[in-house]
């Protein structure tokens, strides 16, 4: 089946939308965002703010999470991604927003969005367009190329709110050239002309297929990538797939891998998405846990590849980006097509 992997025509005969052509040009997509990030200035304002708000949804959101995990890790003031049509109630003057939606038309977005300006926030947007860029006419907007699958559009979502985040003084300026490197690297080490025999993607493809993937993050940012690789899994595969992390799910979770062989036999799949810098304790941890479930589950443990946090929290999100449409090749199924959501969103417009 690896093998299978390696021939273009077979991977590609269910992607007529160019899924697989949007990863591979991920690399490029980053260095186009953080060039149109630049071109916006920051806001001057004497305001101290005591936290940040990323309101967005689905792959629109997602830059939001990655960003707070950089917070928690360089930073002093909180973010929340508010993942709703209403913001927390503390969000005020105080409050610094930023309003992110790739079509520009999400209803969840657009009232958190108004909320924050009735409450006077600052607000960013970062959008391709629609309502939002409407009512970002009096904002600072960072306008982004429409066409694509927000899942698709990561670089465009989430590097406008690092750029902007570093320049405020929120954390420190990334090394953009270390990650565009790595991303380079990634790409011609995980594309489809890469040969299953040196292509870690491809492999651990072949060995998820048909399973069900429980997706680990060995600590606090690497579970941020563990639900992007969740919800990838989901959209493009069109598979079930559950994420947790450490070490949280060594107070619940591992116990329930004591009837799990009652549930789903030999179905289970687990992967350990890491740092590779984690503490002699939180090794320890994966350790044991994998040896909890031997024989229970295949146990797979995937690294970051790079020094600055940026760089290997992204090149463990890519990788997900690739093995999820390796597995919608061998599923033969298209990746682009999200008939659920879409009937569930005509429901909801019928109801207006």
């Amino acid at each position: 089946m690896t093998e299978t992997l390696d021939t273009r025509e077979f991977v590609l005969r269910s992607d007529p939308s160019g899924m697989f052509s949007l990863s591979e040009a991920f690399p490029i997509q980053c260095r186009d965002a953080l060039a149109l990030a630049e071109n916006v200035e920051p806001l001057e304002t004497d305001r101290a703010y005591r936290n940040i708000v990323v309101c967005g949804m689905g792959g629109s959101a997602a830059g939001g999470d990655l960003l707070g995990a950089m917070l928690n890790e360089h930073g002093s003031t909180p973010l929340f991604t508010c993942r709703d049509y209403q913001v927390p109630n503390w969000v005020d003057e105080n409050t610094l927003a930023f309003g992110c939606s790739y079509s520009g038309n999400t209803e969840e977005t657009l009232s958190a969005v108004r909320q924050c300006l009735d409450r006077g926030c600052d607000v960013f947007c970062v959008t391709s367009g629609g309502a939002l860029a409407d009512l970002a006419r009096e904002l600072p907007v960072v306008s982004i190329p429409s066409g694509q699958p927000p899942r698709t559009a990561l670089g465009y979502l989430f590097v406008p709110l690092v750029s902007l985040a570093a320049r405020m003084g929120f954390h420190p300026e990334p090394d953009w050239n270390e990650l565009f490197a790595t991303l380079d690297g990634c790409m011609k080490d995980w594309g489809v002309d890469s040969a299953s025999r040196s292509n870690p993607a491809k492999r651990l493809a072949v060995r998820l297929y048909g399973k069900i993937p429980l997706l680990y993050g060995l600590g606090s940012w690497q579970s941020v990538v563990a639900s992007r690789w969740k919800s990838q899994l989901n959209e493009n595969a069109k598979c079930m797939a559950f994420a947790n992390a450490f070490p949280e799910l060594n107070h619940n979770e591992i116990v329930g891998w004591t009837l799990s062989e009652t549930q789903a036999s030999d179905q289970w799949a687990v992967v350990i998405l890491e740092d590779g810098q984690e503490s002699p304790r939180m090794q320890a941890r994966a350790r044991i846990t994998r040896d909890l479930v031997r024989g229970k589950a295949e146990t797979f443990t995937v690294t970051a590849r790079g020094e600055g946090l940026l760089t290997r929290m992204l090149s463990l999100v890519y990788l997900a980006d690739f093995i999820s449409l390796y597995l919608a090749a061998l599923y033969g199924v298209d990746p682009y097509e999200i008939a659920a959501i879409d009937t569930l969103k005509k429901a909801l417009a019928e109801l207006d």
